[in-house]
């Protein structure tokens, strides 16, 4: 497991937040909520001895303890907690770049697979374009049928899109993989890139 990093900064300023709770041996703890998904979200709260679970992970750190979510613990690898002051206070920032990412490898299930290369290398390009694909399903052994939305959505390069960029990108990475189909409905042309 790699220890998560609290700022100095950060650190003082949780630590000044428990100092004023009522009670002793209250924590924070850590947790991703639905981790390895694009809905994830990373969650800091006061946790007091009842709320710890089993099989969460302590941080010891200078002034408290940090509680890490055993589920969450794979997808918090590499965040950082950080405190920056400004003329209102100051805020607390948590950077999880893991956070999203799927745990995947090449015994995971097909749509899994898909799903986290759309995720991590397709959609970031396309969203420069307002775009995005997502996964409807997988047919006839090992095809998967993509959706187009935002900017992709009625693009006139959407076809070059799909074979020279998403379907490229699929096959390498995911060799059982047989191709890729697109169920977009591209009549609709309001929001196209071209």
């Amino acid at each position: 497991m790699s220890a998560i990093t609290i700022t100095d900064a950060a650190h003082d300023y949780l630590a000044e937040l428990l100092a004023k709770q009522n009670g002793t041996d209250i924590g924070i703890r850590i947790f991703i909520t639905q981790p390895g998904t694009p809905a994830a979200e990373t969650c800091l709260a006061y946790c007091k001895p009842h709320e710890r679970h089993p099989d969460d992970i302590a941080q010891a750190l200078k002034s408290f303890t940090l509680w890490i979510d055993a589920v969450s613990e794979p997808f918090l690898k590499d965040a950082i907690v950080d405190y920056a002051s400004d003329r209102m206070g100051g805020q607390l920032t948590i950077k999880a770049p893991n956070a999203k990412v799927p745990m995947i490898d090449e015994n995971s299930p097909l749509g899994e697979r898909i799903n986290y290369y759309l995720q991590t290398e397709i959609n970031p390009g396309l969203a420069s374009h307002g775009g995005q694909v997502s996964l409807v399903d997988i047919v006839e052994e090992g095809v998967a049928v993509l959706r187009f939305g935002g900017g992709c959505q009625g693009c006139g390069m959407v076809d070059t899109t799909l074979k020279d960029g998403v379907e490229k990108t699929l096959l390498e990475r995911i060799p059982d993989l047989k191709g890729v189909r697109d169920a977009t409905d591209h009549s609709n042309r309001e929001n196209a890139y071209y």
